[in-house]
């Protein structure tokens, strides 16, 4: 009986012993799964665990600043000890509030009281004055990094992650240094709106027929004749309706489906001057140089099409070039079928006769906040001369825009610049009608 009651004791001990084992590794996964292992901090699933324990709170987002541009310029190493010496700088700052590192760059900061607006206000600007131009030290450089705060002071906390994300993008838009959601604002609304407005965009451009090119022709000063036209990007969504691309390429570029505008347009522009005898012209951003895909499909164009020394590829001046370099690659392949460079909206923007030289365009196209009053405007007429007698003396060609009247139209003539286009001349139309 003894050896029998010894047995017993033995397993109550072992499974006593195995119970204990069971519920350390039960708590050690419990502890991982709720861990940001980078940062030690609790993460987004602790917060939403935590938010379920508590109705009053204050929720926080603090977004490090520029922290993709750090990450790419020191590296994944030096980014990795950035994210681990924010999250040390807030749980140094905040010792009695709760931190977490949501995802990549975002951290969140959680308050066991629901604050007012302008209680939350002052916290803000305590925070962000506390978390401005941090001082990193790594090996022998000095890392400065700064934060974005958001919050909100809704009176509900339903859709909480979604409030207070939208006042961060509104912070980071307007480059402040946080904002605070409130109901009165119309983010879900201007929100919802971009949704549906990208949706539409996204339809016509996969479908490839809501991407259509407009023409507007282009007139040599000298005899009044069309002489070439511009391809002019349209979306026309499943109502018909015709939206300008002041409207739909930013939008195309955050849904991330802008090459596919450029490719359209380029392709559709080459078949319809297939049929007509004239010129035409095309505008590239830097975004579009760059790109391989895009690059790649101009290049065959050019070669297979036998229409290189009918097209001139306008560069948007207002786009800042990055590389020179590769503009200036770019640039001599096409001009190796026979194409034509032009810099777009010269004299807008970064304006600078440098720009100029270094690219060695065919055409400059002079902008049209130069060119609208220039009838009336000295300061404009004395730019504008300064740029044709630049481009005369360079053997570049100049183009008026925005022609739009007989009496601009008249000044321009005067002032020597080669062609004009603009809605005195015509209006940009889909079909070339002569």
């Amino acid at each position: 009986m003894a050896n029998s009651s010894e047995k017993e004791q033995d397993q109550k001990e072992k499974i006593k012993h195995l119970s204990k084992e069971l519920r350390a590794v039960q708590k050690n996964l419990v502890e991982q799964f709720y861990t940001d292992p980078l940062t030690r901090l609790p993460n987004l699933y602790k917060l939403r665990h935590d938010l379920e324990e508590i109705s009053d709170f204050t929720l926080i987002i603090a977004n490090i600043d520029n922290f993709k541009l750090l990450n790419d310029f020191y590296g994944f190493v030096v980014g990795d000890f950035i994210l681990e010496s924010f999250a040390k700088s807030l749980k140094t700052e905040l010792q009695d509030v709760s931190v977490y590192r949501m995802a990549g760059d975002e951290f969140a900061i959680l308050l066991h009281e629901r604050m007012s607006f302008y209680l939350l206000k002052n916290y803000l600007t305590y925070l962000s004055r506390q978390l401005t131009h941090l001082k990193y030290a790594y090996a022998q450089t000095e890392i400065y990094v700064d934060c974005t705060l958001s919050s909100s002071a809704s009176f509900s906390h339903s859709d909480i992650f979604s409030k207070v994300s939208m006042a961060l993008k509104y912070a980071k838009r307007e480059q402040l240094k946080f904002w605070i959601f409130e109901d009165t604002m119309n983010f879900s609304q201007e929100y919802e709106s971009n949704l549906k407005y990208a949706t539409k965009v996204r339809k016509a451009i996969m479908d490839f027929s809501g991407i259509v090119p407009y023409f507007q022709p282009i007139i040599d000063n000298k005899t009044d004749e069309i002489i070439k036209f511009e391809a002019l990007s349209r979306l026309v969504d499943e109502e018909g309706v015709i939206h300008s691309p002041h409207n739909f390429i930013p939008i195309a570029k955050m849904i991330k489906v802008y090459d596919k505008i450029t490719m359209a347009i380029i392709d559709k522009s080459f078949k319809v001057f297939e049929t007509h005898p004239f010129d035409f012209s095309i505008n590239l951003s830097f975004e579009d140089i760059i790109n391989e895909e895009i690059y790649d499909f101009i290049i065959r164009k050019l070669r297979d099409s036998n229409m290189g020394h009918r097209v001139t590829f306008e560069l948007l001046e207002s786009e800042r070039v990055n590389d020179f370099n590769k503009v200036m690659h770019f640039f001599n392949e096409i001009k190796r079928y026979g194409a034509k460079v032009a810099i777009d909206d010269f004299g807008s923007g970064f304006s600078n006769f440098s720009y100029i030289i270094k690219l060695n365009p065919d055409f400059i196209k002079i902008d049209g906040s130069l060119i609208k009053d220039i009838d009336k405007d000295k300061n404009a007429q004395i730019v504008v001369e300064t740029i044709v007698d630049f481009s005369k003396k360079m053997g570049i060609k100049t183009v008026a825009e925005f022609v739009h009247s007989s009496t601009v139209l008249s000044t321009v003539k005067q002032l020597g610049i080669d062609y004009s286009q603009g809605y005195f001349i015509d209006m940009p139309s889909p079909q070339i009608d002569l």
